[in-house]
């Protein structure tokens, strides 16, 4: 019995207090005055809501070997979706092994030997997979898109790691069988990638970047044939210059919603550079809506931020030959190195000369875009806080400054960059893309990008500064916030029996204390496979998680159950089960 708690339902109904039963894996009553349970939770002052769900995860290595699933699990997330971004470990030949774990590294930053070293390749086929991830044990429950990447390098060979290389009629043909066989085993749906930032390993751009729709559709027909399964992808859309490229992506979009019939998702976010495209994406969404399509654009509640830093894998010395020399240093003996003030002087001479151009140049240089990260995190900072705002007050260089502030607390702060999401210096139009009215919450990116971004944090940010923190313009009501975290993302990917406190629905609940709830900074621990390491980031204010029906989490600390199983498919609401029962 989870007694007293105000709760937000997950419909985008306000929040009453009520108490919440639980029997079993399921919620089976909610209502006031209801009996005494076998165990009391007292939530008097508490929110009480469904677990959040995350369609966006790239846990796909990670589940292999860690039954937390942190950061999302200890963030209140207890139901994830992986595969996405067409890229994961499954289908797998014993042969392409190596150039998967490449992908993975390249594309979502994560340590090709944690994965050389954890991934155990228990399967080969995509149903196989599955099956190895559901018997290990989890936090969470677990779901997994097909990826483009793996399937086209599976039936392809080599010639499914080059874009340009075009599959023949029987490639496409078996490419759109297996995704069948992975429905029918479970799979959540079909996702892919078109961006040219994704890269392996080697710099090379993914297989599927320039996939026609002819491949795409032809694959993506074993969906419509079915009945069921999703469509994710991320596309150069939001990021291109090239306004006939832009086009040539709508179109390909409206083709595939229209010919496939299957609820499709991509990611929306801003670029400075194309600032306001992403309204252009959002009215083509809406616009396919009126149609009676179910396309969804994925947004974000903050910046898509790199933490730049002596303990992750970036900051703006990289570069130099100095610098790299003692790179490989433990934090405490580089951050001794850095401090004398000849490698300072060395240094700072170098990073004038070593600017490389584009992106890199500016992550590097653009102190005007680099914050500190404060604790709490200020994930919404203003301009006069920026390291080179900060440097013209005291008087000095933005390069020097910032080398002083990466060394203090023993090498351990973090420099914050808001990269996408935050062209105008605030989070105005983050706001305008949350009250969308075709959109869902995602891009988390929950186990990727070990060792620079920390984004899994995502739903606490949405729900403290979003209902509670900001300061800088307006809020969001907390039923909003949790809808967009509940209901709407697991209605959206098929899984109708969740993220709702009400009679019948799983028994994912969150208790938390909106008053407290805040993320702490970030902090790297070396606990992948052959020492690893990652970001790891906590949060206080959640009391308790329950995933179906048992307690995972108090007050953020583990209880060492794992209830948490792989979700095969789309499943049902509690009436349509009734309505399948009784029939």
């Amino acid at each position: 019995m989870i007694r007293g708690g105000l709760v937000v339902d997950g419909t985008g109904s306000p929040g009453v207090v009520r108490d919440v039963a639980v029997e079993g894996d399921l919620i089976v009553e909610v209502g006031t005055d209801l009996g005494r349970g076998r165990r009391e939770i007292d939530a008097a002052g508490l929110v009480v809501s469904p677990g959040w769900v995350d369609i966006h995860t790239h846990y796909d290595g990670q589940v292999t070997w860690d039954p937390v699933v942190a950061p999302s699990s200890v963030n209140g997330v207890t139901s994830i979706a992986m595969g996405n971004c067409g890229v994961g470990f499954a289908p797998a030949a014993t042969d392409r092994h190596d150039w998967l774990i490449g992908l993975l590294e390249g594309v979502e930053d994560i340590p090709g030997t944690a994965l050389a070293e954890g991934l155990p390749w228990d399967w080969e086929s995509f149903p196989e997979y599955l099956d190895a991830v559901d018997r290990r044990p989890h936090a969470v429950d677990i779901g997994a898109h097909v990826p483009h990447a793996a399937l086209r390098a599976y039936v392809m060979g080599d010639r499914g790691a080059d874009h340009t290389a075009v599959p023949t009629t029987a490639e496409v043909a078996a490419m759109r069988r297996l995704v069948g066989e992975a429905l029918d085993a479970g799979a959540l749906g079909f996702a892919t990638s078109r961006t040219a930032i994704h890269r392996t390993g080697a710099g090379e751009f993914v297989g599927t970047m320039t996939a026609s729709a002819e491949e795409l559709i032809g694959i993506a027909g074993a969906l419509t044939a079915s009945g069921r399964g999703v469509v994710q992808l991320v596309s150069d859309l939001y990021l291109t210059e090239d306004d006939e490229l832009a086009e040539r992506e709508i179109a390909l979009l409206r083709r595939i919603a229209r010919e496939v019939r299957r609820p499709m998702s991509f990611t929306v976010e801003q670029v400075d550079a194309v600032s306001t495209r992403w309204r252009t994406m959002l009215d083509v969404i809406d616009g396919l809506c009126a149609e009676g399509l179910d396309v969804k654009g994925q947004v974000a509640p903050r910046p898509i931020g790199l933490l730049l830093g002596l303990s992750g894998s970036t900051n703006p010395f990289v570069a130099t030959p100095s610098y790299r020399r003692i790179a490989s240093l433990p934090l405490g003996e580089r951050v001794a190195a850095l401090g004398e003030p000849a490698m300072r002087e060395r240094i700072l001479a170098e990073h004038s000369q070593r600017v490389p151009p584009g992106l890199a140049g500016f992550v590097l240089t653009g102190f005007e875009r680099m914050f500190p990260l404060g604790d709490p995190p200020d994930y919404e900072p203003t301009a006069d806080r920026s390291v080179a705002a900060m440097a013209a007050r005291a008087g000095q260089d933005a390069t020097s400054f910032a080398y002083d502030l990466l060394l203090a607390n023993g090498g351990r702060d973090l420099l914050y960059m808001p990269l996408n999401n935050y062209a105008a210096g605030n989070l105005d139009e983050v706001r305008e893309m949350m009250t969308a009215p075709n959109v869902v919450f995602g891009l988390s990116d929950g186990g990727a990008h070990c060792n620079f971004i920390c984004d899994a944090s995502f739903p606490t940010t949405a729900v403290a500064h979003w209902c509670r923190d900001r300061s800088r313009g307006e809020h969001l009501p907390l039923e909003h916030v949790v809808h967009h975290q509940t209901q709407r993302p697991a209605r959206h990917v098929g899984w109708r029996d969740r993220g709702v406190v009400a009679p019948g629905y799983l028994a994912d609940v969150l208790a938390f204390d909106l008053s407290t709830l805040q993320l702490r900074p970030p902090r790297l621990v070396a606990d992948l496979p052959a020492g690893g390491t990652r970001l790891l980031q906590e949060a206080d204010g959640y009391r308790w998680t329950v995933k179906s029906g048992i307690v995972t989490f108090e007050d953020g600390t583990w209880t060492g159950e794992t209830p948490g199983r792989v979700v095969r498919g789309e499943r049902p609401s509690p009436s349509e089960a009734t309505a399948g029962v009784a029939s």
